[in-house]
């Protein structure tokens, strides 16, 4: 039988986009799998394990397999950064996605373009319970002039930058609001596996020719932050529990 309370797995595909969440972690141990260090603890009780899955659709894919078969993690939550796609969508601002595509997925003429082989969807959906818990969320940790988006995002093995491949997913996928590298991925393995999921990002840049510039002191400065505080308002410790 499983344990109670669940088990809340949290993914990032690089280490600095879980904020304080692992130094925040009561009774701390640490597993090692496929190259992976996971990381569990505890906060006011509610049992976590963190991992960070690295970048791109295989490398989460797995991650998200490993957290669901050897930790048995009943809710997954994917925080980290993405190019903004959408109209509105800024620098900064933070996009909870309801609903994710692999924007580089096709099995024409087998298959409708974009759609997962025998699975049947094209759009992914998150789970409606937690998709709301991270928007509650993010709306207590909006700092300034960030603003909430909530919607579509794209997945795909690239990094996004520049018009042309920027056009290209909004031609095919007019609604997004923002393009990563592993959101998708997670969504898939979650949804075969029946586990609600949900995926929170930050807007690192906008997708264009400077996509890539100050990448790094953004996650630092912005994106670390704000993870912190999304994750301390779904996971509080024990002294501000209750």
């Amino acid at each position: 039988m499983k344990s109670s309370p669940p088990v809340w797995g949290v993914m990032a595909a690089l280490p600095q986009e879980f904020g304080d969440l692992l130094h925040r972690l009561e009774n701390p141990s640490t597993e090692v799998w496929a190259g992976r260090s996971f990381h569990l603890g505890h906060l006011a009780g509610q049992p976590i394990v963190a991992v960070t899955s690295r970048i791109g659709k295989v490398a989460a894919a797995l991650t998200a397999t490993l957290l669901i078969d050897r930790f048995q993690v009943d809710h997954l939550v994917f925080v980290g950064v993405a190019g903004g796609l959408g109209h509105g969508v800024h620098r900064g601002d933070v996009v909870v996605a309801n609903r994710l595509v692999q924007h580089d997925l096709s099995a024409w003429p087998l298959f409708p373009v974009g759609e997962v082989p025998l699975l049947g969807l094209t759009e992914l959906p998150t789970d409606p319970a937690l998709t709301q818990q991270l928007e509650q969320a993010a709306r207590h940790a909006l700092v300034a002039e960030q603003q909430l988006h909530v919607g579509l995002i794209a997945s795909g093995d690239q990094f996004i930058q520049g018009q042309a491949p920027s056009q290209a997913i909004r031609a095919r996928y007019p609604e997004t609001l923002a393009v990563e590298m592993e959101g998708a991925a997670v969504a898939q393995v979650c949804i075969e596996c029946g586990v609600p999921f949900g995926v929170i990002r930050t807007i690192s840049d906008t997708a264009d020719d400077s996509a890539a510039h100050n990448f790094n002191a953004f996650i630092d400065d912005t994106a670390a932050p704000l993870a912190s505080r999304v994750l301390a308002e779904l996971f509080p410790t024990s002294q501000s529990a209750g």
